[in-house]
């Protein structure tokens, strides 16, 4: 039978499917400005491809889990990107989560958490950070990589966002190269992001979440840490992957 994973971010959404022991399907939407809203339509989606999250087993995730009507069972973030990094990366080493408002390391010992660290205080070192400072410069989230690889080493050294961007206002305003911003920006994630991950147990690293994608910033990552940064297209829906399997092992299975 197969089973069902959502996880409900503070900017997307996710949801995975196990079947046969296998990942069938993954699936994305913006959460908007509703998570209720964003979980009934991932629900639409699955129907669509012939998975009825109300009639199978399903666990829900994420900053808006409890939105979920159809889920059997919420489980917590932590548990899950920990169970879905394992079956993505095995089980052994430290997981690195960059999601939209926190950021996580998680440390996995045989498939299993033995430790975590996570920044939820403050949106520095997060998806919303890079998103914010991207409106500032007046380019999509995905072009101050593009613009950093060509940047000179300039530095942001607010550990605020709002003060970090009256910092980035007033680079643009002296006319320093955007570029030169970009690697700023860039730099100041991951020395954010390479302070947590000192407190779980080193290599080998595993990245989730939505940055996963973004190669400069995997790069810069490995370089700060000294060891390299794996990481996978499917990374990004670890925290669904972990509530599917969760679900296909009956954690949360209708009575």
């Amino acid at each position: 039978m197969p089973s069902i994973g959502i996880d409900v971010g503070s900017t997307a959404a996710k949801a995975a499917v196990f079947e046969n022991g296998r990942l069938a399907e993954t699936l994305v939407c913006p959460t908007g400005v509703s998570s209720v809203d964003a979980a009934e339509r991932l629900a639409a989606q699955l129907l669509a491809r012939g998975f009825d999250p109300r009639g199978l087993p399903c666990v829900a995730t994420g900053y808006g889990r409890v939105a979920v009507p159809y889920a059997d069972r919420v489980v917590t973030e932590i548990t899950c990107h920990g169970k879905g990094a394992g079956f993505l990366f095995g089980g052994g080493g430290t997981v690195v989560d960059v999601g939209g408002q926190d950021t996580k390391v998680i440390v996995l010992r045989g498939g299993k958490v033995v430790k975590f660290a996570m920044n939820d205080k403050c949106s520095a070192g997060t998806g919303k950070f890079l998103e914010v400072m991207a409106n500032r410069l007046g380019v999509s989230q995905e072009e101050p990589a593009r613009l950093a690889r060509a940047g000179a080493p300039t530095s942001i050294s607010s550990m605020c966002t709002v003060f970090a961007e009256s910092e980035v206002i007033s680079l643009i305003g002296k006319g320093t190269p955007r570029e030169d911003i970009a690697y700023a920006v860039i730099e100041s994630v991951v020395e954010r992001v390479s302070v947590l991950v000192a407190q779980g147990k080193g290599a080998p690293y595993f990245l989730t979440g939505g940055l996963c994608d973004n190669g400069y910033f995997v790069e810069r990552l490995g370089a700060r840490l000294g060891e390299p940064v794996a990481t996978e297209s499917r990374a990004r829906f670890a925290g669904a992957v972990g509530a599917a399997l969760l679900a296909a092992e009956g954690e949360g299975r209708r009575s």
